[in-house]
């Protein structure tokens, strides 16, 4: 061990033996808890590295959590504190990790810092990564070092080693150089204090927005291992939601490419006025020998009900979404499909705002409500949008499960789906990207959507995912 770590080792073990409780500084480690908490999940194996004496990696919940640190007085400080929470815990140095395990999330706060070499610490949690496995480091702005220096200078503050002080573009490229891409960047507080209605009005509202969010204390980089080059194929179910579409039912199947080890479509028929249940049960008898497919008729309305009874029935191990209009041809579907198993992103989107599309294709209010909701989602998530109302979207299916035992979260009050999915990704943390499409016009029949009506019930769940998404 470096004689540098050893002096970082001997510090925390310092602190922890005087059992000294967070009371000045506890809101400001309770909101690094809480953003956190956000992106876990019950079914999740969590590991934080540089643990401490355990606060973050207990308060998250998880079926497997360990925690390391490299001071042994922390861990025996965590385990006081801590006797029954199932918690692993391990005294290591980061930068020579060996843990028999991967884990779903990995956990760096407050940690590079204090680090000898970053690039060598990032680069020691691959081998307990799987091809979805999320980091999250978080780390103080560089702006505030000098205020943090005279704190410790006048005896505010605790008085610490040497410290680290990079910026979001020097912790992006040291993930990036040590095997990892980022997807999402953030920044959080701007006043670490507590007073009563003060901090959650700058903390929860005012830092997300400009200029304050230039002031923010806590940045984050969220990154996923580099996507491999080469990944096995296989099975996927498409479903297509189809409310009185008779005319594009032979036409979805005819145009359908073949693609995966095993190819599933469902069709869900939604209380259509024309006879498209039974041309469904008619026409998909003769492609029975193509594809292997399944027909339902849904209970409920919507395409949001549709999909999800489509995906409930599902086999494959990728779920993918095509309208039953065709608007979208299905010979795009291929390039979603290999997006996603080539792990280009873990729940791919389509766009059809890129190309050029048909005349009449998208109406004119359409088309600006369309750009609307693209930059809402671009500032509500945190990663680029250009489209989130293209009906096209896919993801794998185990996501999805979690997804929806995520979905009490937002409510349950989209009528096409887009958003739910959408909102659900983002609390599992999945890196979501779009693939342009060219946006084709209906050949048959007309559009099931209210400008107006569904117009406001969109904007209504924009502002609700405000309050669960962007001010938390």
């Amino acid at each position: 061990m470096k004689p540098s770590t050893l002096k970082i080792q001997s510090f925390f073990d310092h602190l922890a033996q005087l059992r000294k409780p967070r009371r000045l500084t506890r809101y400001y480690w309770n909101e690094i808890i809480q953003y956190c908490n956000y992106f876990a999940h019950p079914e999740f194996k969590i590991l934080e590295i540089g643990c401490g004496s355990g606060d973050l990696i207990h308060a998250l919940p998880a079926k497997h959590k360990t925690g390391v640190d490299i001071s042994i007085e922390q861990l025996k400080w965590a385990q006081e504190k801590y006797p029954n929470s199932h918690i692993t815990w391990i005294h290591q140095d980061a930068h020579q990790l060996q843990l028999n395990s991967v884990y779903d999330v990995i956990i760096l706060s407050n940690l590079i810092g204090f680090t000898e070499d970053i690039q060598m610490v990032f680069e020691a949690l691959k081998p307990h990564c799987h091809s979805q496995t999320k980091i999250i480091v978080q780390f103080y702005n560089s702006l505030w070092e000098p205020l943090l220096k005279w704190s410790e200078r006048i005896g505010i503050r605790t008085k610490t080693p040497l410290q680290n002080w990079l910026s979001t573009r020097d912790i992006n490229n040291l993930l990036q150089v040590s095997g990892f891409e980022v997807f999402r960047n953030t920044k959080r507080m701007v006043f670490p204090f507590f007073i009563p209605v003060v901090s959650r009005l700058l903390n929860r509202y005012l830092a997300h927005l400009p200029p304050f969010r230039f002031f923010c204390w806590n940045l984050y980089s969220f990154a996923r291992l580099q996507p491999a080059s080469s990944y096995p194929e296989t099975s996927v179910s498409i479903i297509i939601p189809a409310r009185n579409e008779s005319g594009n039912i032979a036409k979805a199947l005819e145009r359908m490419p073949k693609f995966g080890t095993e190819q599933e479509l469902i069709f869900i028929e939604g209380h259509s006025t024309d006879n498209t249940w039974q041309t469904i049960q008619d026409i998909t008898k003769s492609y029975s020998g193509h594809f292997k497919i399944q027909m339902a008729q849904q209970s409920g309305k919507g395409k949001a009900d549709a999909v999800r009874k489509g995906f409930d029935l599902a086999q494959g191990k990728v779920l993918m979404i095509l309208d039953a209009d065709l608007t979208v041809p299905p010979e795009e579907l291929p390039k979603f499909y290999y997006a996603l198993i080539h792990s280009k992103g873990d729940f791919i989107n389509g766009t059809r705002l890129v190309y050029p599309m048909d005349k009449d294709a998208m109406r004119f209010l359409n088309y600006l409500g369309n750009h609307f909701f693209s930059w809402a989602f671009t500032w509500l998530l945190g990663q680029r949008f250009k489209d989130t109302l293209c009906g096209t979207k896919v993801l794998y299916k185990s996501d999805y499960l979690k997804l929806v035992k995520n979905r009490e979260y937002f409510g349950d009050f989209d009528p096409f789906g887009d958003f739910d999915l959408l909102f659900g990704a983002h609390k599992l943390n999945l890196k979501i990207v779009e693939i342009p499409i060219r946006y084709k016009e209906r050949t048959y029949g007309s559009t099931n959507i209210s400008r107006f009506k569904h117009g406001i019930i969109l904007l209504r769940m924009c502002l609700f995912a405000s309050r669960k998404c962007k001010f938390i």
